[in-house]
């Protein structure tokens, strides 16, 4: 048994040790922001932020996990109430297909939370590891700088983070 903090809760998770977190997340958990895409940590449409960094979560094995904190598209708003990045992406239109889009929200989700103020060639950069091959990536960094902009406007410390929650 493995005990993970998945979006400020803490799950037991039965599962094998290397089983890899996305199909945690997706199969065991039901939570399925983050996508399958190629299986191969290339492609970025499994993208989770573990403890304020992006990881590959189809190449992640659960047993390296334990006792790190794991955010997920899920942890960060609701449909009712996005959170300020997720609002900036919608505002934007910066998802045509959608499939990359919550692997892309969470790095940007790293990126915001480390520095509220990136330039264009930092978000460029930060962001390379996830495709888009609809070809949205103009949408999407107007997304990311706007929803930085929005953040400072409104004070904000770093992107919504979720509550933690005790059992």
């Amino acid at each position: 048994m493995i005990t993970l903090n998945v979006n400020g809760r803490s799950r037991d998770i039965a599962d094998d040790p290397n089983t890899p977190l996305l199909y945690v997340l997706r199969d065991t958990l039901e939570l399925n922001g983050a996508k399958f895409g190629c299986g191969l940590g290339q492609c970025g449409a499994c993208t989770v932020v573990v403890d304020g960094k992006p990881i590959f979560a189809c190449i992640t094995p659960i047993s390296i996990l334990r006792g790190r904190k794991i955010t997920t598209l899920e942890g960060l708003g609701t449909e009712d109430a996005p959170s300020p990045l997720q609002r900036a992406f919608i505002e934007e239109q910066a998802a045509q297909c959608g499939y990359c889009i919550p692997g892309m929200i969470m790095r940007a989700h790293a990126l915001l939370a480390a520095n509220q103020s990136p330039s264009d060639a930092q978000i460029r950069a930060h962001m390379s590891p996830n495709l888009c091959r609809c070809g949205t990536h103009m949408r999407i960094l107007a997304a990311i700088t706007g929803a930085a902009a929005g953040m400072r406007a409104a004070g904000a410390a770093a992107p919504a983070k979720e509550e933690e929650e005790k059992e």
